[in-house]
């Protein structure tokens, strides 16, 4: 509310010139300032911190050293790789990190965290032996495991609905899947999600909108696939906070990479499905993306444009890219994409409001109280 000073003057009240006027007073402002929100302290950021915000950097073999500068830059994330042993004292590397620290702990081949967190079957294994509530105690221990190393986020399980053999270069699932059946992975990649979130860790469950049935391998090469929808509902329906997409095109919905495709995330999985959740790319370095955009930088606008709040890149551990892993490789191509988010912000194509939702939710991911830092 804002009270102003007014003096009304007559023609009789005008002062002679010899007289002094009295002074203007300035108007008194009584209103005040916005409460503290994450939202609001984001906005006093400068563009290059809210840039880094919505990357994660990746890191091979546990080298949390290696990725010091782009965490002191602001990145949003670090996702372990690589086949090293877990060291022991990882939780001790971890304790200074302020950001989402990631692995993926889906169970068989694809477990990255040996020998801290235990080792657990194939989901397939899982769904043909336990029962759902056997895999939800059994995803709170190992959940309990991960975070007693310092890691909270599991980007697992997947929701893919596929009963091929595999994983292999012409199918990214096989095992990996819980099922052929859409209601069993629905059941049973629930459970996986709860227990996890039991134990204080958040699984990212993926690859939005399903990779069952897709032929080849997105790592390496395009494919297509069909959205399996029902698995989704039923995670979004038991609480997951946070969603993966794929990096494969969908029939009847994009000839693009989801990840790249405003259909699929906005459209589909924020309206449709009514997530409000945490949306993360898989590894915009896949094969299938590279195919159609000119640059990883570009990728990476294009895919937060769309939709997507956090970004990953040089995860897919194909030969090709497990040399560009080196620390060095890993910051200057950090550096150029959160240059190509700022370039793009300045010449509107991405709105500065579409980046800032974005790092707000992964703040939020990261259960961050920016208010009292």
């Amino acid at each position: 509310m804002v009270a102003a000073l007014v003096t009304s003057c007559t023609s009789a009240q005008v002062p002679d010139a010899g007289q002094t006027r009295a002074p203007t007073l300035p108007a008194e402002t009584t209103a005040t300032a916005a409460p503290c929100s994450n939202a609001t302290v984001i906005r006093t950021w400068s563009l290059q911190r809210r840039a880094a915000t919505v990357v994660v950097v990746p890191v091979l073999n546990f080298n949390v050293a290696g990725a010091a500068d782009e965490l002191r830059e602001g990145a949003g994330g670090v996702l372990f790789l690589g086949n090293a042993p877990a060291p022991t004292d990882l939780a001790a590397r971890l304790a200074s990190v302020h950001a989402l620290v990631m692995a993926d702990e889906e169970g068989g081949g694809i477990q990255r965290l040996a020998p801290l967190v235990s080792n657990v079957p194939w989901p397939r294994d899982m769904a043909a032996s336990m029962t759902p509530t056997q895999v939800q105690a059994m995803a709170t221990r190992i959940g309990r495991q991960m975070r007693a190393a310092g890691v909270d986020v599991d980007l697992a399980p997947v929701l893919d609905v596929d009963a091929r053999p595999g994983p292999s270069e012409t199918n990214p699932d096989g095992s990996r899947s819980f099922s052929g059946d859409a209601a069993t992975v629905g059941r049973y990649g629930a459970a996986f999600l709860r227990g996890l979130r039991a134990a204080g860790v958040t699984p990212v469950v993926k690859h939005f909108p399903g990779l069952g049935g897709s032929v080849g391998n997105t790592d390496v090469t395009s494919a297509t696939t069909t959205a399996q929808l029902g698995p989704f509902r039923s995670a979004i329906a038991a609480g997951a906070s946070a969603v993966m997409v794929a990096n494969a095109a969908v029939k009847g919905v994009t000839s693009f990479p989801a990840t790249l495709s405003h259909a699929v995330m906005t459209t589909m999985l924020r309206g449709q499905l009514a997530f409000h959740g945490l949306i993360v790319t898989d590894s915009l370095s896949a094969g299938a993306v590279q195919h159609v955009v000119s640059s990883l930088p570009e990728a990476v606008v294009r895919a937060l444009v769309a939709g997507a709040d956090l970004t990953l890149f040089g995860s897919t551990l194909t030969p090709s890219s497990t040399q560009h892993l080196a620390p060095a490789a890993v910051l200057r191509t950090f550096n150029q994409i959160v240059a190509g988010i700022e370039s793009a912000v300045h010449d509107g194509r991405l709105p500065q409001s579409r980046l800032d939702a974005a790092a707000g939710a992964v703040m939020t991911a990261e259960h961050a109280n920016l208010c009292q830092r």
